[in-house]
C-alpha cells in the first residue's frame, strides 16, 4: 500500500555532517544537539561503513538516536557521515519519517520544503519507484538516484534535481559508491562549510561545529558542495568553479553552552547589556550614529518619506516599537507589515520609500519574500538580521548586523532587544539628518541609548527575585490578557507572544482603550491581566483601565515606571521599571516580560529552550 499524501507543515531543521579522521556519529550527534533549537520531534544519522552506509533514527530527541547508535554499533569506525534532527513537515513524527531518507544507493538529509513534491513523486513512480515514508524529502532522494541511474555522475545528477525542485531547501547527500564524500546543495535555506584541519564539516549553522572550527564558507543559492576531508569544492548550476571568502565566527564554544544557567533563555536575557553595547558600539562616533561602515548613505535615510517594517513574529514586534519611536522623534510615516500578508497585498512603494525588513536568522522564508517584492516594487531595501552571510543580509540593498552572538532558546530575547536598541539608534540618526533633533540633543539619546540602557538593563535583570515572585503568583491560570496604551501596548504583544511560546497559557494582548469595545466581557475572576503603564502621558488613562478590569473581579499585575502616582494601590502585584529616560522605556520592559514569562513557565515545569511545536529558524512559508 502507498503511504498517504504528505501533510503539509512548516519546518525548521538542524543538519551536520563530517568527514574527517574523528568518529562520525560522535560529531554528527554532537552537532544535532546545538542544532536541537531547530527541531527535536526525530533525528538520524548515515554514516560510510564498510563500503556501504549504515542509517540508524529514532523518533523524539537527538539523545534517543545516539542511544540506539550505542546499542546497534552499527557505525562504529566510520569517519564520514551525515545527520538530521527534525521538526515535522510532510508525515508525523516517527522512525520511517525521520531523515535521512534515501536507498542504498543514496542518502540524504534536507531542509525546507519541495513545493512540487507531488508530481515528482507521481513521476517517480512511473519510473518504478516506491516509497516508504509519508515526506517530500524521500522525494529528492528518489529524484537525485533517479538522475544519477541516468547519467552516473554525482555533479551532474545533483544539478538536474535542483532543476526539477520547486521550494526551499538545504540538502546533503552521501552515494554509495563515493565514500568519504559529503555532497551538499541549496536554495533558500542556510548551509554552511565548516573548514578544519584534515576534516570538514557540513551544517546548518555555526553552532553545530564551534567545538571543532570557527571558519567556514556560506553556500550561495543553487551551488554545489563536494567536501571531503582534505577539501571543498564548490561550484554553480552550469559546474563553474565559485568561490566564496573564508569566514570567521567569533563566537566561543562557551558562548554557545549554557554557561551554568539553567536553561539557555534566562543566559541570554542575562546577555543583554553586553549585546546591546556591542551592537552599538562600532556605530557611534563622537557619540552621534555612524553607519559608514555599512555604507547607509545620509541623503537614503534624509530624503526617506516613508520607512515600512517587514517582519514576522518577535522581529516585527520590533518593528512596531520602531515605529512609534520613528513617527514621535522623526515625524515621518511608518507602517509595519506581517511579512507573511506583506507579499500578498500587492503594496505601494516607490524609490523614496525605505522598507527594512528585520530577521534574527536573516533567512525567514516570509521575510525574504517580502525582501525580493519590496525590490522589485523599487524601494530601498535595509536587512537588520543577526547572521553574516544570511541570505536576506545578501539580498538586501544594505544591511545592519546585530552582533547579537549565538541564541539557542527558541523563544526571542537578546535578539529582541539588540534589534529594537539598533532601531532607536536608526532612530536618531534620521531624527538629527531631517533637521527634527539637534545635534546637542542627538548627542544627548546617543549618550542614553549607549551609556545608560545597558545598566539599566542589568539593573531590570537584578529584580530577578522581585519578578519570579509576581510569577508565582500568576501561573495557575489557564488564560491571561495583557494591556497598554501607546508603546506599552506593541509591548504588550510581545509579552504575550513569550509567555504563549513558552509557558503554554493562552494570553491575548489589547490595546487598553479597546476592553470597553467587546472584549471586557471576558474579564472574569478567572482571567488575570498584566497592565502595562510605563508611559507617563498615559498613566491616569491606564488605571482608569485597571479599575475597569479590577471591577470585574480580574487579579492584576502592574508593570510601571519607578515612582509611579499610587502604583501599589492599584494592582495585587507591582513590578517597576529602574528609572529611564521614557522615550526607551521599551528596552527594560522588554527584559521584564522575558523574565516573566520565563519564570511563569518554570514554575510549571516547561521544556523552556525547546517549546513544543515551535522551532528556531522559520525557512518555509
Amino acid at each position: 500500500m502507498s503511504a498517504r499524501p504528505p501533510q503539509r507543515i512548516k519546518t525548521m531543521c538542524g543538519i551536520t555532517g563530517y568527514v574527517g579522521t574523528k568518529s562520525a556519529s560522535e560529531v554528527v550527534i554532537h552537532g544535532l544537539k546545538t542544532l536541537e533549537y531547530r527541531g527535536y520531534d526525530s533525528a538520524g544519522v548515515a554514516a560510510f561503513v564498510n563500503g556501504r552506509i549504515g542509517v540508524v533514527k529514532a523518533v523524539g530527541k537527538v539523545a534517543n538516536v545516539e542511544k540506539r547508535i550505542a546499542e546497534l554499533g552499527t557505525l562504529n569506525g566510520a569517519t564520514c557521515g551525515i545527520g538530521h534532527t527534525r521538526w515535522a513537515t510532510h508525515g508525523a513524527p516517527s522512525d520511517k519519517n525521520s531523515h535521512p531518507h534515501g536507498t542504498d544507493k543514496v542518502r540524504i538529509v534536507h531542509n525546507g520544503i519541495i513545493e512540487n513534491y507531488a508530481p515528482l513523486r507521481e513521476m517517480l513512480v512511473s519510473k518504478g519507484f516506491t516509497f516508504e515514508s509519508e515526506t517530500d524529502t524521500e522525494v529528492a532522494a528518489k529524484l537525485i538516484e533517479y538522475h544519477y541511474d541516468n547519467c552516473k555522475n554525482h555533479e551532474d545528477a545533483l544539478i538536474s534535481a535542483m532543476r526539477d525542485i520547486i521550494g526551499s531547501y538545504a540538502i546533503a547527500v552521501m552515494f554509495s559508491d563515493c565514500p568519504e564524500t559529503i555532497f551538499a546543495i541549496r536554495k533558500d535555506n542556510p548551509l554552511i562549510i565548516g573548514v578544519g584541519k584534515n576534516e570538514n564539516f557540513v551544517a546548518s549553522d555555526i553552532t553545530a561545529v564551534l567545538e571543532y572550527t570557527n571558519t567556514y564558507y556560506q553556500l550561495g543559492d543553487f551551488e554545489l558542495a563536494i567536501v571531503t576531508r582534505d577539501s571543498v569544492k564548490m561550484m554553480d548550476m552550469k559546474k563553474n568553479a565559485v568561490e566564496h571568502p573564508l569566514l570567521t565566527a567569533t563566537w566561543s564554544v562557551e558562548a554557545a553552552s549554557r554557561g551554568g544557567y539553567d536553561h539557555f533563555m534566562i543566559k541570554e536575557i542575562n546577555e543583554e547589556p553586553e549585546a546591546v553595547r556591542k551592537t552599538l558600539h562600532p556605530r557611534i562616533r563622537n557619540l552621534l550614529p555612524n553607519f559608514e561602515e555599512e555604507n547607509l548613505s545620509d541623503e537614503r535615510l534624509k530624503n526617506a518619506k516613508s520607512v515600512t517594517f517587514v517582519a514576522c513574529g518577535t522581529a516585527m514586534h520590533a518593528g512596531l516599537v520602531g515605529k512609534t519611536a520613528i513617527e514621535q522623534l522623526c515625524r515621518v510615516p511608518v507602517k509595519v507589515e506581517i511579512a507573511s500578508e506583506f507579499r500578498y497585498n500587492n503594496p505601494i512603494l516607490t524609490e523614496d520609500d525605505l522598507v527594512v525588513v528585520i530577521s534574527q536568522s536573516g533567512e525567514t522564508a516570509d521575510s525574504l519574500a517580502a525582501l525580493r517584492l519590496a525590490k522589485e516594487k523599487g524601494a530601498y531595501t535595509l536587512g537588520i538580521v543577526n547572521v553574516i552571510g544570511s541570505t536576506i543580509a545578501r539580498e538586501a540593498d544594505n544591511v545592519i548586523y546585530t552582533w547579537a552572538g549565538p541564541e539557542i532558546s527558541v523563544a526571542s530575547t537578546k535578539a529582541y532587544t539588540v534589534q529594537i536598541s539598533l532601531i532607536y539608534l536608526l532612530t536618531i540618526k534620521m531624527a538629527y539628518l531631517k533637521g527634527k533633533i539637534s545635534e546637542s540633543e542627538a548627542k544627548e539619546y546617543t549618550r542614553i541609548l549607549y551609556e545608560d540602557m545597558p545598566e539599566i538593563i542589568k539593573a531590570t535583570i537584578a529584580r530577578e527575585d522581585e519578578i519570579h515572585e509576581a510569577a508565582k503568583s500568576f501561573c495557575a491560570y489557564s488564560n491571561l490578557f495583557f494591556i497598554g496604551r501607546g508603546i506599552d501596548y506593541h509591548l504588550a504583544m510581545e509579552g504575550s507572544l513569550k509567555l504563549k511560546e513558552i509557558s503554554y497559557i493562552h494570553s491575548e494582548a489589547y490595546a487598553a482603550g479597546e476592553l470597553k469595545h467587546g472584549t471586557i466581557s471576558l474579564i472574569t475572576p478567572e482571567m488575570p491581566v498584566i497592565a502595562l503603564a510605563t508611559q507617563e502621558d498615559l498613566y491616569e488613562k491606564m488605571i482608569s483601565n485597571i479599575r475597569e478590569v479590577k471591577a470585574r473581579g480580574a487579579r492584576v499585575m502592574l508593570i510601571a515606571r519607578e515612582g509611579a502616582k499610587d502604583a501599589a494601590n492599584e494592582a495585587e502585584k507591582v513590578i517597576f521599571l529602574p528609572r529611564c529616560d521614557q522615550f526607551f522605556n521599551a528596552i527594560p520592559l522588554a527584559t521584564v516580560l522575558q523574565m516573566l514569562a520565563y519564570f511563569i513557565a518554570k514554575e510549571l515545569g516547561r521544556e523552556i529552550d525547546q517549546p513544543r511545536n515551535l522551532a528556531k529558524s522559520v525557512t518555509v512559508e
